[in-house]
Parts: structure tokens; C-alpha cells; sequence
């Protein structure tokens, strides 16, 4: 990967930009202004999800940038109140109109247990996968996936579905590796995405990360970033700031070492945001 318009190929072909930018906590009223800041700073991978309320104002960016439609890379994602067949449909429909386009690139399941039917959330996910698949070959979206998927979940999703998730956004960052998800992934091809890459700045905190950021006179952020790109995975950092957004995407003139990344591996002392997927309550 050498810019932040590099892809990965998924499974059926499609392009996914090798870094995004992610949307969580931005306000509808903001997230036009954000959106069109984080496309001049270079992003074509927005990620947003009808849970952050912010689609309407995403879409006024899309309407607003000289951009062409094709050459921006949208994620939106079903919430767990809209999983099953028809409520799955319904959702897509409103995150489209809200998003004033015609069809997203790729549409996630945002959780795989919703706390409303837990004791069935198989039931749920394969029906809200029954209506994805057949989005997906009506054409009105181009790739599908899953966020916060474990093994022991995806294993009934994929011994039932006709079409095999291409992503697993995941909470991703130094001090939670997720291994057995990510290998998991890997070995179905499964391209794995970070949200909370940067561990919702706990890494600035990390004395480990600042002795290898000063080594390679670079910022935390960057190391971060950097590690999970070299690690294969997508991250979706997330800023405000116009200069901080690009100095996040300034990750591909330099390569860690290995035996950095393995120090990074080491990091312990960084914890995550204790969303465990098989315990949420909402």
C-alpha cells in the first residue's frame, strides 16, 4: 500500500480503499462540514452507520464534493432494533434516502446479538443475511458484512449463507489483538476493518508507542495506523482536525520494523472499550 487511495481486493472483486474515515460521534450538523473536510484531505472510504444519526448529513457532502459517486467508498450499517428480513430491507431503503444515493458499497450487520432477542440472535442475523444477499444481487449493494463478529458467531452465518461475508469491522488497536478473530477471518477471507484503531486515544498514553514514535520521528497515531495497515487490516480513524486527519492518512512513506510490530503485539497496557459483542445491552 503506498496512498491512501491503495485498495484491498475483496472476495467478489471489489475495491475497499485501504484506510477510511470514520464517522462515530459526529453530530448530524457536523458531518457534512467533516465529511467534505476528510474528502479534501484525501479519504474515499467514509464509514458511517444509521445507529450515528449522521447519514443526512453525510449525504450532503456527497452532493456537495466534485467528487464523482464512484470514486467515494460508503459503508452504512443495520442496527440491531432493524435485524430480520423485512425490518433488514426497510432499513436499507432509509439509510439510502437519508444518504441521497442510489446504492452503498458495502452494508454491515453492526452487532450479531442484539439484547432484545438474545436468546435466538442466530435466528435474527440469518434472516437480516437473507435480506443482505438479495440486496446484494439486486445490485443496490456492493459488498456485505458483519462488525463485531467473533467465530462463534459468524460459524452459523456461514454454514447457512449463500454468500460469505467479504468484511469484519472489529474493535482493533495495540493491547486487543482479537487473534482468533482475525486468523478466523483470514483463513475465510474475511478482510478485517478497525474501528477504534487508535483506541480512543489511550495510545497517547502508551510509554512503549512513544519511545517507538520518537524512534521513527513520527506521531503515536501514525506508528498505530501504520502497524495495522502492515498487519493487513483497514483502519477508520476518526478527527475533527483538517491537519490531524492528514497527518493520520501520512502512513505509507515508511515501514516499521518486524521487530517493532512485534513490540506493538506486546502492548498490554491499553485497554479497549469493553464492548464485548456476546454482552451488550442495547
Amino acid at each position: 500500500m503506498k496512498s491512501v487511495c491503495d485498495y484491498y481486493v475483496l472476495k467478489n472483486g471489489v475495491n475497499l480503499p485501504c484506510i477510511g474515515f470514520g464517522t462515530w460521534k459526529i453530530q448530524e450538523e457536523e458531518a457534512k462540514e467533516q465529511v467534505l473536510k476528510a474528502l479534501r484531505a484525501g479519504y474515499r472510504h467514509i464509514d458511517t452507520a444509521a445507529f450515528y444519526g449522521n447519514e443526512k448529513g453525510i449525504g450532503e457532502a456527497l452532493r456537495q464534493t466534485e467528487l464523482k459517486r464512484e470514486e467515494i467508498f460508503i459503508t452504512s450499517k443495520v442496527w440491531n432494533d432493524d435485524q430480520g428480513y423485512e425490518e433488514c430491507k426497510e432499513a436499507f431503503q432509509k439509510s439510502l434516502e437519508r444518504l441521497g444515493i442510489e446504492y452503498l458499497d458495502m452494508y454491515l450487520i453492526h452487532w450479531p446479538i442484539a439484547y432484545a432477542h438474545r436468546e435466538n440472535w442466530s435466528d435474527y442475523v440469518k434472516a437480516t443475511w437473507k435480506a443482505m444477499e438479495e440486496l446484494y444481487e439486486e445490485g443496490r449493494i456492493r459488498a456485505i458484512g458483519v462488525c463485531n463478529f467473533m467465530p462463534h458467531h459468524l460459524e452459523p452465518l456461514m454454514e447457512n449463507c449463500s454468500i460469505e461475508p467479504m468484511v469484519n469491522q472489529i474493535e482493533f488497536h495495540p493491547g486487543l489483538l482479537q487473534e482468533e478473530t482475525v486468523a478466523y477471518c483470514k483463513s475465510h477471507d474475511i478482510q478485517i476493518e478497525a474501528w477504534a484503531p487508535l483506541a480512543r486515544q489511550a495510545i497517547l498514553e502508551v510509554e512503549e508507542l512513544k519511545d517507538i514514535a520518537h524512534q521513527y520521528g513520527r506521531t503515536i497515531a501514525q506508528i498505530t495506523l501504520r502497524w495495522e495497515l502492515q498487519k493487513g487490516i483497514v483502519p477508520l480513524p476518526k478527527s475533527s482536525n483538517y491537519e490531524r486527519m492528514i497527518e493520520n492518512r501520512k502512513i505509507f512513506d515508511f515501514e516499521l520494523t518486524q521487530e517493532d510490530m512485534e513490540r506493538i503485539d506486546q502492548i498490554k497496557d491499553c485497554e479497549g472499550s469493553g464492548q464485548h459483542p456476546d454482552y451488550i445491552k442495547f
